[in-house]
């Protein structure tokens, strides 16, 4: 159906968004965080986009679902920037690159490693793709408050989830200092900085991207541990969403 008024990937309203928005790859973390909001409502879902408006505190936000991967992800992030949104945090998982992050612990970044799939397609190489220093500050200082553990540095975010025949940079990025590795914070990143938004990124792990960093059982993003972590992770996401100022309207 033709619905002018509507946006074309995300189906998500042209006009008349919050400012601020959460987003999430889980269209069912969507949902989940939408039950802790006041006067929650679905207002879109089309493809893995899923979106709910409501409140936190008093503060209307957005929470959209973006999928797997930056290519993807970005058509998101692209869309509520049309929307009038103006400040986007994501809520992810991430895999651990350094002993002593644990599965649960929080991973707040500073800047991303882009190695996302998308945005070499859209600025050189040479540009980078660095937080919102006020977002990060909010982001640690709600973590802080919350009693959340939580690391600041680098993360790499790569478009690959299962490699396959080509080596990739792994121990590099570990000797380096990265701290993590996901797969779509880098294209939201880069994206706002092109169009002016206030953004960052929080991100909880889920397991070690190489078994020798700590003591894991592999990969199995569906442990206590880790539910115990996103738990925490949503209400510091949503602190620090709803306490950084936005532009007022024109």
């Amino acid at each position: 159906m033709n619905r002018p008024d509507l946006l074309p990937v995300t189906r998500i309203p042209r006009t008349g968004s919050p400012q601020r928005a959460l987003v999430v790859g889980d269209p069912f973390r969507a949902q989940r965080i939408a039950d802790v909001l006041d006067d929650a409502s679905e207002v879109a879902h089309a493809r893995e986009y899923r979106t709910f408006r409501g409140r936190w505190k008093g503060v209307e936000v957005l929470v959209s679902s973006h999928g797997v991967g930056g290519p993807g992800a970005i058509c998101l992030f692209q869309e509520l920037a049309d929307a009038g949104v103006s400040t986007i945090i994501r809520l992810g998982t991430a895999g651990a690159l350094q002993p002593g992050i644990e599965d649960g612990d929080l991973v707040i970044a500073d800047a991303a490693v882009r190695d996302d799939g998308v945005t070499a397609q859209l600025v050189p190489a040479e540009f980078p793709a660095v937080s919102s220093p006020e977002a990060v500050l909010a982001l640690t200082g709600a973590a802080v408050e919350h009693g959340a553990p939580h690391h600041r540095g680098l993360v790499w975010t790569r478009a690959a989830f299962y490699p396959s025949h080509l080596e990739l940079p792994l121990r590099m990025y570990v000797d380096a200092g990265v701290l993590a590795i996901e797969m779509e914070l880098s294209a939201l990143l880069v994206l706002g900085t092109l169009r002016g938004l206030t953004c960052a990124g929080a991100l909880v792990i889920d397991g070690a991207a190489a078994d020798e960093l700590m003591d894991t059982t592999g990969y199995d993003p569906h442990r206590a541990v880790v539910d115990a972590g996103v738990e925490r992770g949503i209400h510091v996401a949503l602190d620090a969403l709803t306490r950084l100022p936005v532009p007022r309207p024109a």
